[in-house]
């Protein structure tokens, strides 16, 4: 079962490899192929978070002993974004079934997403900084391809945009792993721990290091000051791939691949600490209030998702037990929510021609299925207890005041009013808003649209009910991996 861990990436690749061959012989089939690969990878990952094996476990590809070779990890925390990671592809790739008829060379859209899965698995397992560079790198290519998709002027504008700025964060992660390299001599990450340099000489040149990776994973993440190219890139994409991007995309690569260098490698120190709080708030603020003024429906979810990461950011920075298990604990329900909310935008505008609040109205008649799960992920974003988002903005906020951090704490408590505002405002317009000269033969989007909102909705409410095992059994031990700082991946050498 460990050795499973290989097909994480290995079947993506091979699907994106078959994919281009059975797109020259065949014209149907590929809903079904994708259907049974993101099927099994997601029974995979839920069946290692329920019934964890031994972990942590270091798979050694090709037998090298370490620090030698390419090395893979797979602990609590690499679990747990193993099963978010494949959790969201499921549901964007149920969803894609109808909703990508609308476009053409459907072999070649799945080919990128599955590209893109494998890229994002891969970031998770490696711990080989080089490697994660280079799943990285497989994650960005897709995700411009995929931001471009629809070929029209929007779309390869935002995903040049996206991939200018993309290239100048790659850019800021590849200096600074080649400064640790030049230090270190190793890029093994259980190595590369034990060789950092310690004490207050190696202060200046820690800064340094972690400036670089900040700026270069505060990109991916969209971190404001880094946020430009998202509230383009996000919208442009086809629904699925919107919400693959603000599910996961922007956490792995982003939030996933910083935290473990911050505390594995470096071990959290008080000046990265702050200045992550600081992004971090900056971030829930700004993005919600750039939010606020927005009309259309997917730049204003973008918006959100700035703001959003804000929360993850704030609660993993505080480095306190409660702090970090908030924080995991909101990635997993803003990729839920934020996921649930950008198909229900791509089932809006897949009915109606248009995203923009002001052309729409009176759609909950006419979109029953799309109204209430629209409804159950603004309440979820919002914080409206007992839905999934209430229980992780809670556990962030009490984090901070138990930190004394009480400027952060009322920040995140201002913000999430404030985007409660902001949802009250998109259900108004495009569901209950009596529209003059109403849209007129608007249908409910297609069966598999519907069941994947439908089953999006469900887990924001069975979250929220679970809240307590789900935090116990998955999320605690998870924030373990990054509590124990660099000594956990220094006792990992000798596995």
């Amino acid at each position: 079962m460990m050795n499973a861990i290989i097909l994480f990436v290995a079947l993506p690749l091979f699907a994106a490899f078959l994919l281009p061959i059975m797109g020259k012989f065949f014209k149907r089939g590929f809903d079904t192929f994708i259907f049974l690969v993101v099927l099994f990878l997601i029974f995979l990952s839920l069946y290692m978070l329920i019934k964890p094996p031994a972990m942590p476990y270091v798979y050694k590809m090709g037998g090298w002993p370490l620090p030698f070779g390419i090395t893979w990890l797979l602990d609590s925390l690499s679990v747990f974004m193993l099963f978010v990671v494949n959790l969201i592809t499921f549901f964007a790739a149920v969803y894609s079934i109808d909703y990508m008829k609308q476009y053409t060379c459907k072999w070649k859209y799945y080919c990128l997403l599955m590209l893109l899965l494998a890229g994002l698995n891969g970031v998770a397992l490696s711990a080989d900084l080089f490697n994660v560079f280079i799943f990285l790198e497989i994650t960005s290519i897709a995700s411009y391809a995929l931001v471009a998709y629809g070929t029209g002027r929007e779309e390869t504008e935002a995903s040049f945009k996206y991939m200018v700025l993309g290239s100048v964060a790659s850019a800021f992660i590849l200096l600074g792993i080649a400064v640790i390299y030049a230090k270190t001599s190793t890029l093994n990450m259980f190595d590369m721990a034990r060789a950092m340099p310690q004490g207050a000489d190696s202060l200046k040149l820690k800064l340094f290091i972690a400036t670089l990776f900040i700026t270069g994973f505060g990109l991916k993440a969209a971190l404001v000051p880094f946020h430009s190219w998202l509230p383009d890139a996000h919208p442009s994409a086809p629904a699925p791939i919107s919400a693959m991007l603000s599910g996961v995309v922007i956490k792995v690569i982003g939030v996933y691949a910083l935290i473990r260098i911050m505390f594995n490698i470096f071990s959290l120190n008080p000046v990265i600490s702050e200045l992550l709080l600081a992004l971090g708030g900056l971030s829930m603020f700004v993005g919600v209030v750039l939010a606020i003024g927005q009309w259309d429906f997917k730049r204003l979810l973008a918006y959100h998702s700035i703001s959003q990461i804000g929360y993850v950011v704030c609660g993993i920075a505080l480095g306190t037990p409660l702090g970090i298990a908030g924080g995991l604990f909101h990635l997993l329900n803003h990729s839920v929510f934020k996921s649930l909310l950008f198909l229900n935008a791509g089932s809006v505008e897949y009915a109606c021609g248009t995203r923009e609040l002001k052309k729409l109205g009176n759609l909950k008649e006419d979109m029953p299925h799309t109204s209430w799960t629209s409804m159950v992920a603004s309440l979820s974003i919002a914080g409206v207890p007992p839905l999934c988002g209430f229980w992780s903005k809670f556990i962030i906020i009490v984090a901070l005041f138990q930190a004394n951090r009480f400027f952060y704490g009322s920040l995140a408590i201002l913000v999430g009013l404030i985007t409660l505002g902001s949802f009250l405002k998109v259900q108004r317009y495009i569901f209950y808003r009596k529209l003059s000269g109403s849209l007129l033969k608007v249908k409910e989007a297609p069966v598999f649209m519907c069941l994947s909102m439908a089953g999006l909705a469900i887990l924001c409410v069975l979250i929220g009910i679970f809240f307590k095992p789900i935090l116990d059994n998955v999320l605690i031990p998870a924030s373990q991996s990054l509590l124990g700082g660099r000594e956990y991946f220094i006792t990992l050498l000798g596995i």
